[in-house]
């Protein structure tokens, strides 16, 4: 723990999805104070959210905050603008479910709130090894951002740096789900699918879903998943 006490605070990004749950999971066991941040940026569903609190409150989280944007105002991406089709199976290059700067954007906000906070550590569950090749969830970006951090903000120039811990970047899927288990984490409260209902039923052929059945397949462990 880069603050070295037991009760230093934490920023963590809390999707409502398998990953970000994880996550939220290590940082308590780290012994982090949590504080969950969730955006309502447009998607297509609201389930994800309904998801991300519930994952909050069994998780023990500190608080939580959901901040809305409009990133379907600028559209670009099948999960923010739905006359773009999601895929339901895999495709080349970067897939049509990237959605623009979001982690960008994601994490300045987040940034935003450790400064006000004095909370200098991030938690952001991206993950470099079963993904859909998102750029922006790369080591290399997490880094740069990281360095940005640490410029642009009166906190990192009176000498508090910010550290954005990103403890799924390099596990499988399976080896995510086996730890999140280790760690007591409800995966039937999360939802990861691109697709999902209103009622947190996922589509089972996204490649998000594809991904997650995958894991749980991988791991040995039964998935809760609740399929339409």
């Amino acid at each position: 723990m880069s603050q070295g006490a037991d009760t230093a605070k934490a920023i963590v990004l809390v999707s409502g999805g398998l990953d970000s749950a994880t996550c939220l999971a290590i940082a308590k066991d780290q012994g982090y104070e949590c504080f969950a941040l969730s955006f309502d940026y447009g998607q297509r569903h609201q389930a994800e959210l309904v998801a991300a609190q519930q994952v909050a409150q069994s998780l023990g989280a500190k608080a939580h905050k959901v901040i809305k944007l409009g990133l379907g105002d600028i559209g670009g991406s099948a999960l923010t603008d739905t006359a773009i089709d999601v895929p339901t199976s895999p495709t080349e290059g970067i897939p049509v479910t990237y959605v623009p700067a979001r982690n960008t954007v994601f994490l300045s906000l987040a940034l935003g709130w450790a400064e006000v906070l004095e909370a200098y550590n991030i938690f952001i569950g991206v993950n470099a090894v079963d993904y859909s090749g998102y750029p922006d969830c790369r080591p290399e970006f997490i880094k740069a951002f990281e360095t940005m951090a640490n410029l642009a903000t009166k906190a990192g120039v009176q000498g508090n740096h910010f550290q954005i811990h990103t403890p799924l970047i390099d596990l499988s899927k399976a080896e995510i789900i086996q730890q999140g288990t280790r760690l007591g984490v409800n995966y039937g409260l999360t939802v990861s699918c691109y697709a999902a209902s209103e009622d947190g039923r996922a589509c089972g052929e996204c490649d998000s879903c594809r991904l997650r059945a995958a894991g749980f397949t991988a791991a040995g462990i039964p998935d809760p998943t609740n399929y339409l």
